[in-house]
């Protein structure tokens, strides 16, 4: 059964496997350490290292080994499935789903329909999740039908050895392309936000222009960590914030000289404008590299144009 707890200030700053010891007390290390590699303990809903260092007011979640590895109900939900082999799915997700059952939200999920589609997820932790977007994050990603190619999946993500590459429509303008290596943790006054800290785990953003359209801009960002939130974050502290991020973004600024059809538009724009649009990893099976695309949704794109008419 899945347990969350909470890092208390004296375990802040320890490696994962050591804390999640301390406070899950039921298991041993060793077992800890094994279910942290294969992915079964997250770290503020993250896949980590054993050696990852937390800080106060982490969340580590413990979904232990058991024969059928989730509870929840199937439901004939439609999931558009782009790519399908024996071992795993590419799937595009649409805006507005979670990913999985959790506080708040108890079913309508993506891992409610995959469970429908493909009864035998139920036997992997998360239906097979093995790396998520936010809610309203749209786009590919992976899901695992057996456990050797998730435990094999999530040694790449801690690896950092898959590239993530994502679309973001943002206020704001740039000049080529840049890095942000800012460190992100939970913030310190909301538990549901994260934030630039200076103790906060390493993360690392490659931000490329693709158009802009005054002050507004089109990146291309390729993300080389997989932090909570960390596109939002590091665009949101670089004066970058993307549209329709009421997290990150919530005076919901409007470049200087927008046009009163436009700021109407802008704000009136339901979710982040964020759309993971690639994802390559090294497939074992085929020996080879393989890459998965998507284009931008359809409301991506009205935005899109809306802003090249109004500028």
């Amino acid at each position: 059964m899945t347990a969350i707890k909470k890092v208390p200030g004296s375990l802040s700053n320890m490696r994962l496997d050591k804390v999640s010891a301390e406070i899950f007390e039921d298991f041993s290390r060793t077992q800890l350490k094994k279910w942290i590699i294969e992915g079964r303990i997250l770290l503020n809903g993250d896949i980590s290292s054993p050696k990852e260092i937390v800080q106060e007011n982490d969340e580590i979640e413990i979904n232990p080994v058991s024969e059928e590895k989730v509870s929840w109900e199937p439901e004939d939900i439609h999931i558009d499935v782009i790519h399908e082999t024996e071992h795993y799915l590419i799937v595009d997700k649409q805006p507005g789903i979670v990913m999985h059952p959790g506080a708040g939200c108890k079913n309508g999920t993506l891992a409610n329909g995959l469970v429908y589609h493909y009864p035998e997820l139920k036997n992997l932790p998360r239906c097979g999740i093995v790396h998520r977007l936010d809610k309203d994050t749209s786009g590919i990603l992976a899901v695992a039908r057996t456990e050797g190619f998730r435990n094999y999946f999530v040694s790449l993500l801690q690896e950092r050895k898959i590239k993530k590459s994502y679309k973001a429509i943002v206020v704001g303008n740039v000049i080529g392309s840049f890095r942000i290596n800012d460190p992100i943790g939970r913030d310190k006054n909301n538990r549901l936000k994260m934030a630039i800290r200076s103790d906060g785990k390493e993360s690392e953003s490659f931000i490329q222009k693709e158009k802009s359209y005054d002050n507004y801009s089109l990146l291309n960002v390729s993300i080389l960590t997989g932090r909570t939130h960390q596109i939002r974050v590091h665009l949101a502290n670089n004066q970058l914030p993307i549209i329709g991020d009421k997290t990150y973004n919530p005076a919901g600024r409007i470049a200087k000289n927008t046009s009163p059809e436009l700021i109407e538009i802008i704000r009136n724009f339901p979710r982040q404008a964020l759309h993971s649009f690639e994802l390559t990893f090294f497939d074992p099976y085929l020996k080879n590299d393989v890459s998965f695309f998507s284009d931008m949704h359809k409301d991506m794109l009205k935005l899109l144009d809306e802003i090249k008419k109004h500028t």
